[in-house]
């Protein structure tokens, strides 16, 4: 058939959607969720589009309302992504659907890849934050004097304080980062016990975590995995020569 005379797919019918015509509030809305790095709070929304329109300062819940329509629109176009709640603030996320195209896409970044032993450590500590490293090492059995500098390079943890214990050991926590890089909106989003060992022993889960090590090599150290564990091991050593 003449390539020129075929029809083009009609667009997703959306008339049944109250109000689908977008506000302008509701484009602001898009563009500045859309363009942010990181996720943007209701605050920052409100302001800057104040700022620019002159109009009244809205409310949360008239953001809360225009990311609702916004989605509806979405979700009635069978777009590929929505507007959700993460650290705080608000993001453009991609539905479940689309996760094994980015996992694909996030495991060819190496160069921005955590390491096992960096999730090992960063697990440790988001569970039992504000916690010092000699209790993480306690833990994990090796130190951690590499894992900690390099989940602080990422962005992923910070110093919250120090322990009221003699020597005043510092503690360390979570940031918003590690919020957003896992999507989780609050630290009390982390699944408990019984929801991990779930998750685990999900056939579905198993299934996609195999497809995943096959994609992403992670039966074999990596480069930067292989300086880790030299890493900790020089540093083991050191310490052991100083006792």
């Amino acid at each position: 058939m003449d390539s020129e005379n075929q029809e083009l797919p009609a667009h997703p019918d959306l008339s049944h959607i109250e109000g689908i015509g977008p506000s302008l509030l509701d484009k602001a809305i898009e563009a500045l969720v859309f363009a942010a790095d990181e996720p943007i709070t209701r605050a920052v929304i409100a302001s800057i589009y104040t700022e620019v329109c002159g109009h009244e300062l809205p409310s949360p819940d008239d953001i809360d309302e225009s990311v609702e329509r916004i989605n509806d629109y979405y979700e009635a176009a069978d777009r590929a992504f929505r507007i959700r709640e993460w650290a705080g603030g608000l993001r453009m996320a991609s539905v479940p659907e689309m996760a094994p195209y980015i996992q694909i896409l996030k495991s060819q970044d190496q160069r921005k890849r955590i390491t096992r032993s960096l999730m090992e450590t960063v697990a440790i500590l988001a569970y039992r934050q504000p916690v010092a490293k000699s209790e993480i090492e306690s833990v994990r059995g090796v130190n951690c004097d590499y894992a900690i500098r390099r989940l602080m390079e990422h962005g992923l943890i910070d110093v919250v304080g120090r322990a009221e214990s003699i020597g005043r050991a510092l503690l360390y926590g979570t940031t918003d980062r590690f919020l957003e890089l896992f999507g989780l909106n609050a630290v009390s989003d982390l699944p408990n016990l019984r929801e991990i060992e779930e998750i685990l022993a999900d056939p579905a889960f198993q299934k996609e975590r195999a497809k995943l090590l096959m994609t992403s090599g992670l039966d074999s150290l990596s480069s930067e995995e292989s300086l880790d564990t030299l890493d900790e091991d020089s540093i083991e050593i050191k310490d052991d020569a100083e006792i």
